[in-house]
């Protein structure tokens, strides 16, 4: 069995920014409200991010723009999937998997807000 991959200070940074929000906000608003107020929150503390980053495809040597988009990239490091939902699927660790994959990313945080306490809706996916 391989040992855990440690967690990387910038990971740590950015949990850090979502416990802010969820302590502020608490659970029930949108997907998008999240992002948002996540986003202001890694401003804050100057990280670098994009929101909505496009993914292409590639397809027999095309790129194709097929409505892929990461929530938020941030530092060109770290994807961060934001939820609001009853539970999390593993429909949503596929979709940040695939994500991954598709950017070549190593590290991934699936993260549902629509829950009492954030630990619990937080998911730390390496490739």
């Amino acid at each position: 069995m391989n040992p855990p991959i440690p967690f990387d200070p910038l990971s740590r940074t950015v949990i850090g920014c979502a416990l802010d929000v969820h302590r502020c906000r608490g659970p029930g608003l949108l997907e998008s409200a999240y992002q948002h107020c996540l986003a202001h929150e890694l401003s804050t503390v100057g990280i670098r991010f994009e929101m909505e980053k496009s993914i292409p495809i590639r397809y027999k040597n095309v790129s194709l723009d097929c409505g892929y988009r990461i929530d938020i990239l941030v530092e060109d490091k770290i994807i961060l999937e934001i939820k609001s939902v009853e539970s999390l699927l593993p429909i949503h660790d596929t979709q940040l998997i695939t994500y991954m994959r598709l950017s070549n990313i190593k590290i991934g945080l699936l993260m549902d807000f629509n829950v009492r306490i954030l630990k619990t809706g937080l998911k730390r996916v390496v490739l």
